[in-house]
C-alpha cells in the first residue's frame, strides 16, 4: 500500500468514526455481568470509476452481527426491496405521464435505526479513550453488520414518510405516494436506495 493510499484510508476511517459519533451510535458504559460484547471490525472498498480510476476510498465500521443470538440480540430481520415489477410499472407511468425520475442513495442509512434491544460491541483498538479503557459501547442505534439493521431503517424511513402525509401502496408496502394540489409524488425504496417520481423538480426535492 503506497502512503498516498494509507493517508487516504485512514481519512476515510476518520470520516467514518466522525458520522459515529455526530450521530451518538454509542455510549461507553461497563459491561453487565450477564451480557457479552460483540466485536466488530472495519470494511474497506475502493468504489471505481467507469474509467477504472478510483471514485472514492469507502469504509464501513459493522458489527459482527453472526454473533448475535436469536430472540435474545435480535427477533426478526428483513430488507425493504421494492418488487422489480412494481419499478417497472412505475417508470412506463413515468414515461406516459411526463414525470421527472431521480435516484438518490441515503448516506449511512442503518445508522439512523433507533434500537430498542441492549446490545454492547467492543471498542475499537486504537480508539481507546483515556480513562474509559474497560468499557464497552452500548449502542443507542444500529451499526451495519447487526442482523435487525435493516428493519430498523425502514421503521426510522417508514415514521418518517407517514409523518409527511405519505401514504404505503397496498401491493408493494415499499412504495410510498403522495398527491396534493394537483402534485404527485412517489418513492421507491430498495434497502438504502431511493427511485423518486415526481410532477416537477420541487417536489422530487422536498422528498430529498
Amino acid at each position: 500500500m503506497s502512503s498516498l493510499d494509507a493517508d487516504l484510508w485512514q481519512e476515510a476511517i476518520n470520516d467514518e468514526m466522525d458520522s459515529l459519533q455526530s450521530n451518538e451510535t454509542w455510549n461507553l458504559v461497563d459491561l453487565p455481568p450477564s451480557y457479552k460484547p460483540i466485536g466488530c471490525k472495519w470494511v474497506l472498498k475502493k468504489k471505481l470509476k467507469l474509467d477504472g480510476t478510483v471514485d472514492k476510498y469507502k469504509v464501513r465500521l459493522v458489527a459482527k452481527g453472526f454473533r448475535q443470538r436469536e430472540n435474545i440480540y435480535f427477533f426478526d430481520t428483513y430488507s425493504p426491496v421494492t418488487q422489480f415489477t412494481s419499478i417497472r410499472v412505475l417508470i412506463s407511468l413515468a414515461a406516459v405521464f411526463n414525470l421527472f425520475v431521480h435516484q438518490m442513495e441515503v448516506k449511512t442509512a442503518f445508522l439512523n435505526g433507533e434500537l430498542e434491544e441492549e446490545i454492547y460491541v467492543e471498542k475499537l483498538e486504537g480508539f481507546v479513550i483515556h480513562g474509559h479503557e474497560n468499557k464497552v459501547c452500548k449502542l443507542n442505534k444500529s451499526m451495519y453488520g447487526l442482523k435487525q439493521a435493516p428493519k430498523k431503517w425502514l421503521e426510522k424511513f417508514d415514521n418518517l414518510m407517514i409523518s409527511n402525509e405519505f401514504k404505503v401502496n397496498e401491493s408493494d408496502k415499499y412504495i410510498y405516494y403522495k398527491y396534493d394540489k394537483n402534485i404527485c409524488t412517489i418513492t421507491c425504496l430498495y434497502v438504502d436506495d431511493l427511485i423518486i417520481f415526481g410532477s416537477n423538480i420541487p417536489a422530487i426535492n422536498y422528498v430529498k
